[in-house]
């Protein structure tokens, strides 16, 4: 019998997806577009987007991630799934607007892809990627994501009923399937919106689908606190954990192709408000998993399905962002901070798993954490780099 090493590099027959395929794609789809709209939506508006440009960003996101997905399995009979940039859509969200507004974030997103692009094509840029130690990387992310996780507390002490019920939901629902706890908040926190609030269809405006061009804008400052931070976390935490969540279930795609993949669906995304495209990695495991269908070779139709989902999603982008904005922002913020809880333990957990960088991790921690930039320089950037220097000083003091 072939392994799926082997197998997965042959053309399957030319026979339809079988049930548990169309299942587990659409389920894919659903967990990862429901889980993370919260959070993609707060990124988009916190880098200046209007709630048009937002939709538009939203719909520019959900078919790149779908043609892409369709293209790459089809193409490559293995079950690759894209993603939307969660953890880039939370530093957006911490980073907030610069001067620039939009256009100058837009400008960012571009860049960011070219770099992931450069990265796929250049390999010494892909392996300076990788050499970033991982409790570096990981504490960048848990500082990025900790704002955007304390935004329940913040919602629970303003509206308390709402927000309780909300994080209810989800800590009842997660106990039970976890991949579902996010979407059901957000069911509930739609409920609470409906039921308390007298906005009507009239007044979310238009919900058919609409793509709005953005021309882009760059400036140092966009550079250093969006586009450079921006591909570091997409690529960190998403796009090599794809690549190892595909070889941990028997698949050995190269690298190169689809890091460059990704950058170029990125930057066809980026002109109508995109942010970011990656490889998925959560979604990732349940088209590439066993129970999506027991022969390995023909997994790769659950990710084609998957994509196909991601497509019709994009259509009702306009309607998502409409009613996500017509809500109370902190409710919708809450539901983004409990879908990045799991994320950001992750990332704690990976920052402190080595204890000879640990105060060189928490260092990075801090200083993102902290939102604070000057001299041109977010944040994001700002920590990984005093981690880096921290980290430095101490293998020179070890040698010395």
């Amino acid at each position: 019998m072939s392994s799926p090493q082997s197998s997965a590099s042959v053309p399957a027959p030319a026979r339809g997806p079988t049930f548990p395929a169309i299942a587990a794609g659409t389920l894919a789809a659903v967990v990862g577009f429901a889980s993370s709209l919260p959070v993609a939506l707060q990124g988009l508006i916190a880098a200046g987007a209007s709630q048009t440009q937002a939709a538009s960003g939203l719909m520019a996101l959900s078919f790149a991630m779908g043609i892409g997905t369709l293209w790459a399995s089809a193409r490559s009979r293995m079950p690759i799934s894209l993603a939307w940039s969660t953890p880039g859509a939370a530093l957006l969200a911490a980073q907030g607007v610069g001067a620039g507004g939009f256009a100058e974030s837009v400008g960012a997103f571009l860049v960011s892809g070219a770099l992931v692009v450069a990265a796929g094509s250049w390999r010494p840029l892909g392996r300076a990627v990788a050499a970033i130690p991982n409790p570096l990387a990981s504490a960048m992310l848990a500082g990025v994501l900790f704002g955007l996780c304390v935004a329940p507390v913040k919602a629970v002490a303003a509206m308390p009923l709402p927000a309780l019920a909300i994080v209810a939901a989800w800590a009842v629902t997660a106990r039970i399937n976890r991949l579902f706890a996010v979407p059901v908040a957000l069911v509930v926190a739609a409920i609470a919106f409906v039921a308390t609030s007298p906005v009507g269809l009239a007044q979310l405006g238009p919900l058919a689908p609409e793509a709005v061009l953005v021309v882009p804008s760059l400036s140092i400052h966009a550079l250093t606190t969006i586009a450079l931070p921006l591909f570091v976390v997409t690529m960190a935490s998403q796009n090599i954990p794809g690549i190892a969540v595909l070889a941990v279930n028997g698949y050995r795609p190269a690298p190169g192709p689809l890091f460059r993949l990704t950058g170029i669906f990125s930057i066809l995304a980026a002109p109508f408000g995109g942010h970011a495209v990656s490889l998925a990695a959560i979604t990732a495991a349940l088209c590439a998993g066993p129970d999506a269908e027991p022969d390995p070779v023909r997994r790769w139709w659950a990710a084609a399905v998957s994509g196909i989902v991601y497509c019709l999603f994009g259509l009702c982008a306009t309607a998502f962002a409409a009613f996500l904005t017509a809500a109370p922002p902190l409710l919708i913020q809450a539901v983004a901070g409990l879908a990045l809880i799991g994320s950001f333990a992750a990332a704690l957990t990976g920052a402190v798993a080595e204890k000879d960088k640990t105060e060189a991790a928490m260092i990075t921690f801090v200083i993102t954490a902290s939102g604070v930039g000057f001299l041109g320089i977010g944040g994001a950037l700002w920590g990984l780099l005093a981690g880096g220097a921290f980290l430095a000083l101490q293998r020179w003091r070890r040698v010395g």
